[in-house]
């Protein structure tokens, strides 16, 4: 199965270093753009759907036997060594 392992950075983090172990790194929440849709119209808001003290910097997807395995990989992760918050979800396939 396959499972989303969120990576987790402070507001604060300084968003121009590369952060260690992503494979896909994400630009910073003030990029972001919010898309909802009612009925037929689309509706766009700039900035992240939540403010938060946290945010996710990046994903990682990995292949995991199941939940307790990924929890696993997860907890290795470098940013969760670092004292950070992964936030391991999984893909429906």
């Amino acid at each position: 199965m396959k499972y989303v392992l969120f990576v987790c950075l402070p507001e604060r983090e300084d968003l121009t270093r590369p952060a260690e172990g992503l494979t896909a790194r994400l630009r910073p929440p003030d990029d972001a753009t919010t898309v909802r849709a009612r009925g037929d119209e689309v509706l766009l808001s700039d900035g992240p759907f939540i403010r938060s003290e946290e945010y996710v910097a990046g994903l990682d997807l990995v292949e995991a036997s199941d939940l307790d395995e990924a929890v696993v990989l997860a907890a290795r992760h470098s940013a969760a060594l670092g004292g950070g918050p992964v936030e391991v979800r999984p893909v429906w396939e």
